[in-house]
């Protein structure tokens, strides 16, 4: 089953992270949308998600039915990337009032600290069947 990472496309933060998540899920269990785009929209109102939550949150992880939110979207991703990724995802054992709160914290100063775009990301020609809204 793919797993759909909504992310802020003008966020270089998300941006970055989404070129990670590339280079580094060889079995391609992921797929991309942009918060901004329609298929993003589109995804966030299926699963009953305010847009201006997913954006307070920079990334949403859906797998199925199944919505990850904050800190939990990102233990998904090291969890399905498999491996050593895999172990940090036993961070997920620290309290979730500290994990989430840290997670929010840089997510509200995300554009101060790593600075913003002016548009989304566009793929490359050999990435496009990763995201949804290219395909």
């Amino acid at each position: 089953m793919k797993v759909v990472v909504l992310f802020d496309g003008v966020c270089n933060l998300c941006n970055h992270t989404v070129q990670f998540i590339i280079r580094h899920d060889k079995a391609q269990h992921f797929q991309f949308a942009s918060q901004q785009s329609e298929a993003g929209q589109r995804l966030l109102a299926q699963h009953h998600i305010p847009g201006s939550q997913a954006l307070a949150e920079s990334v949403v992880v859906i797998e199925g039915e199944k919505v990850w939110l904050a800190s939990e979207a990102v233990f998904r991703i090291l969890y399905r990337l498999g491996g050593a990724w895999r172990m940090l995802a036993a961070l997920r054992l620290l309290p979730k009032w500290l994990r989430d709160g840290l997670y929010r914290w840089v997510a509200q100063n995300r554009y101060r600290i790593f600075g913003r775009r002016e548009s989304c990301l566009v793929p490359t020609p050999e990435l496009k069947q990763r995201f949804l809204d290219t395909a």
